[in-house]
């Protein structure tokens, strides 16, 4: 799914009308896509009663086609009018097939709307457009505030189907007015708008579903957009195939350096995430006393046990760094013994749960010029690499990066206000910078690659407010990495499915507030079958 501005969406649109495709088509187009999805909804749930809210722009359009495309159906149905002439020629065909109009101008104490709200399975809003600016008009705002009222007094409210947005949403800047109905589906028109994967108007959102308007082919608008929002029919591509004939060696070998006295628990939830996703053979690097607490709880792991300073890891030749590609640290150093060791790894995790101390930070140092295999670096391993001349240039590239707002701070020198107020730019910037995949963490998770690509993970929630979801995430992406996925892919689609898994974990045990790192990691599963 396509992610573009109110203002691309116009020109996209434009650019469509002057090669053949008007817009009186287009509307035709997604007026009968928003019809087909509500009448399969009708036919999973035995509804076949739905009233429409009209406006007079195109969303209103969209929804008379919906409407007349549903009477022809077989449903019975309402469209109710909000500032639309009747005598409009999208109305004429409409009341042609059967459908029933009232106009909220005639509607005295408001009996129509009433009535039709309480007999009616699905409720279509297709009052305000995409191009709306806040604050609403009074006459709109005690309209959907009457109409919130209503529902809220039903027993059974009727299933709300958003056109394009909820009416009251901002569709590029995200803000929501207070009157604004909460969807429960919103039907978006070719393309995700920026607004609806923003706070607070996201909460207004409901599910997110997009419907084809025929645009043709070869519209240098539309192709100029490379921001994507993702969605199950992606990630489901880009899943690697499991064929009968496989062995372990298929899914390569992730190997993971990770943990200290003060994070034992973050090489574990790594380590298993790698596996869950696939991986063939997961090795945990971690410093000599974390083995004994974690060997039990990830018997299909294979161990390197580094040297330590109170359970942190040291380098006792931080003389001897590595000077190119070719000169191993010295055989006493935790480098080399790391380096011993991965010969046969397909992807390298270097950060969860690391420490902040300076021995560890020299150890980061020497190792990483020397890993030349896909590599994914996350949690203190980035302020570690902060802390070297031109890290970037040291990393074998596309690395995928994992910051979350504070570590991407670290490394930019940005503060985090400046980033959270412009993620998508400042992801994309350093990305392009740096050279590497970022995945800038937190409400609707940003991936970011260097030829200018970006991908939105349209989940916000709770649920991965939590210690070590970020360790979870990162054991996704190098498994998937480990398993020949590219870095952009890899981060997408473990992204995706950790944003997916917290769902399904907060729904499991019917709150957010009691999600655990672990119980995301169980839910990967889950989600890994929903792909299949």
């Amino acid at each position: 799914m396509k992610l573009v501005t109110v203002g691309q969406m116009h020109a996209i649109e434009k650019e469509a009308d002057a090669k053949g495709v008007s817009y009186a088509e287009m509307m035709q187009n997604a007026g009968r896509g928003l019809a087909e999805l509500v009448h399969a909804l009708g036919q999973e749930n035995g509804w076949d009663e739905v009233v429409g809210l009209v406006g007079s722009g195109n969303n209103g359009g969209d929804t008379l086609v919906a409407l007349a495309w549903l009477a022809e159906a077989g449903w019975r149905t309402h469209a109710y009018l909000v500032n639309r002439k009747k005598n409009d020629e999208l109305i004429a065909h409409y009341l042609s097939v059967g459908g029933e109009v009232s106009e909220s101008t005639n509607d005295e104490n408001d009996e129509s709307l009433t009535a039709f709200l309480n007999q009616s399975h699905v409720f279509v809003d297709g009052m305000l457009g995409t191009g709306i600016k806040l604050p609403l008009k009074k006459e709109a705002a005690q309209l959907l505030g009457k109409i919130n009222f209503i529902t809220s007094e039903m027993e059974l409210p009727p299933f709300i189907v958003a056109v394009d947005c909820p009416s009251g949403v901002d569709c590029d800047t995200g803000e929501a007015a207070d009157e604004t109905i909460p969807a429960d589906l919103t039907i978006t028109m070719a393309a995700v708008k920026h607004g609806l994967l923003k706070l607070p108007a996201f909460e207004f959102v409901g599910e997110l579903q997009v419907v084809d308007i025929g645009l043709p082919e070869k519209l240098n608008s539309w192709n100029s957009i490379f921001a994507d929002v993702a969605d199950w029919n992606m990630v489901s591509a880009l899943m690697p195939e499991r064929t009968p004939a496989s062995h372990k060696g298929t899914f390569g070998t992730v190997f993971v350096v990770a943990g200290s006295a003060s994070y034992t628990g973050a090489a574990l939830l790594a380590g298993k995430a790698a596996y869950r996703i696939g991986a063939g053979l997961v090795t945990l690097a971690v410093p000599e006393p974390l083995h004994a607490a974690l060997a039990g709880h990830i018997p299909e792991a294979t161990w390197v046990l580094l040297p330590h300073e109170n359970g942190f890891i040291s380098d006792h030749a931080s003389d001897n760094v590595l000077q190119n590609l070719q000169v191993l640290p010295s055989p006493s150093s935790a480098a080399w013994t790391v380096l011993q060791n991965l010969e046969r790894a397909t992807a390298f995790l270097i950060g969860p749960g690391l420490g902040d101390k300076l021995s560890t930070g020299a150890f980061v140092e020497d190792l990483i010029p020397s890993v030349q295999i896909p590599m994914v670096v996350d949690a203190d391993g980035l302020r570690h690499l902060s802390q070297i001349t031109d890290w970037y240039k040291k990393l074998f590239a596309p690395a995928v990066l994992t910051p979350h707002p504070g570590e991407m701070s670290v490394l930019t020198g940005l503060p985090k206000a400046e980033i959270q107020s412009n993620r998508e730019a400042i992801a994309g910037r350093y990305s392009k910078e740096w050279e590497h995949v970022v995945v800038l963490k937190g409400a609707f998770t940003v991936v970011a690659s260097p030829d200018g690509r970006s991908t939105i993970i349209p989940v916000a929630t709770p649920a991965l407010a939590r210690a070590g979801t970020g360790d979870v995430l990162a054991g996704l992406i190098v498994g998937l990495r480990a398993q020949g996925l590219d870095a952009y892919d890899a981060a997408v689609a473990g992204a995706f499915i950790h944003a997916q898994a917290g769902l399904f974990a907060a729904e499991t045990l019917g709150t957010t507030a009691s999600v655990l790192a672990s119980d995301v990691l169980d839910a990967v599963s889950n989600v890994i079958s929903e792909l299949e």
